[in-house]
C-alpha cells in the first residue's frame, strides 16, 4: 500500500469531502486521525476506517483556536508518535453578496477557512521538519478560478489558501515537505446539497457552466488527495489541483 507506516491527520473529517479524503489515505495504509468541530461525526468516519482494519481516532477541535490545535498535535503524537501527512480540509462557506456579508460572516470564513490551515500547518509542521518529511495538502476551492456571486468571504479566505500552501512549500522544501491545493469544483456534499436547495437559480446557472454537467464526487477529491499524499507525487509541491469537471476551463461564468 502507498502510505503504509504513515500517519495522517484530517481535519473536517466528519462528513463530505473531508470524510472521503480520511477512507482514501486509510485504504492505502494510513493511520487517520479524523478531526471535526462535530465529534460524534469524526467518530463515525473514525468507525468506518477501524472497519478496513486501519487504525484511527477521532479527536474534537476548532482548527481556528490555536489553543485546541496545539492539543490535536498532543494527542496524536501520543496515539501514534508522528504525523506525516496533514489535510486542511475543514470549512464553511454562505453565498450571501457583498452588501449583506456581516462582519461576523467575514471573520467566521476568515478564521475557519485560512486562519485554521495557518495554524494547523504551523503547529504540526514543527514536527514534520524535525523529522525532515512531510505532506501538507490545503482544500482550496474552483471560486479562486472561477467566481460567482455570493462568495466574497468564501473565495477571499479560499484564495489565501492558495497562496499560504505556495509561501508553505517554498519555505519548506528543504526540509522535504511537499506542501500542495486541491481545488474543488461542485461536489455533491450535504452542504452543497443545502446551498443548492436555497439558491436554486444559482446553482443552475453553474450547472451549465460545468463541461461534464455532473457533480464531483467526494471520492474524487479523496483520490485527488491521495495521490498527492503518495510518493508519485515526490516532484510536485506549491501546485494547485484543480478538479471541477472542466468549469474553470471555462472563459466566462
Amino acid at each position: 500500500m502507498k502510505l503504509e507506516d504513515k500517519v495522517a491527520v484530517v481535519t473536517g473529517a466528519g462528513q463530505g469531502i473531508g470524510r472521503a479524503i480520511a477512507l482514501a489515505l486509510a485504504r492505502e495504509g494510513a493511520r487517520v486521525v479524523t478531526t471535526d468541530i462535530d465529534l460524534p461525526s469524526a467518530q463515525q468516519t473514525a468507525d468506518e476506517i477501524r472497519a478496513l482494519a486501519r487504525p484511527a481516532l477521532a479527536i474534537k477541535a476548532d482548527v481556528s483556536r490555536s489553543a485546541e490545535v496545539s492539543q490535536l498535535v498532543r494527542q496524536t503524537l501520543e496515539a501514534f508518535g508522528k504525523v506525516d501527512i496533514l489535510v486542511n480540509n475543514a470549512g464553511i462557506d454562505q453565498i450571501v453578496s457583498v452588501r449583506d456579508t456581516t462582519e461576523a460572516q467575514w471573520d467566521a470564513h476568515m478564521d475557519v477557512n485560512l486562519k485554521g490551515p495557518f495554524l494547523c500547518s504551523q503547529a504540526f509542521g514543527e514536527h514534520m521538519i524535525k523529522q525532515k518529511y512531510g505532506r501538507i495538502i490545503n482544500i482550496a476551492s474552483v471560486v479562486v478560478h472561477r467566481t460567482p456571486p455570493g462568495q466574497a468571504a468564501y473565495g477571499a479566505s479560499k484564495a489565501g489558501v492558495i497562496i499560504l500552501t505556495r509561501v508553505l512549500a517554498i519555505e519548506w522544501a528543504r526540509h522535504n515537505i511537499n506542501v500542495n491545493s486541491v481545488s474543488p469544483g461542485m461536489v455533491r456534499t450535504p452542504l452543497i446539497e443545502k446551498a443548492q436547495q436555497e439558491n436554486p437559480r444559482l446553482f443552475d446557472k453553474w450547472w451549465e457552466s460545468i463541461p461534464q454537467r455532473r457533480f464531483i464526487e467526494p471520492g474524487e477529491i479523496g483520490n485527488a488527495v491521495l495521490f498527492l499524499a503518495s510518493p508519485e507525487a515526490d516532484a510536485i509541491t506549491g501546485a494547485n489541483l484543480v478538479v471541477d469537471g472542466g468549469a474553470s476551463a471555462i472563459w466566462s461564468y
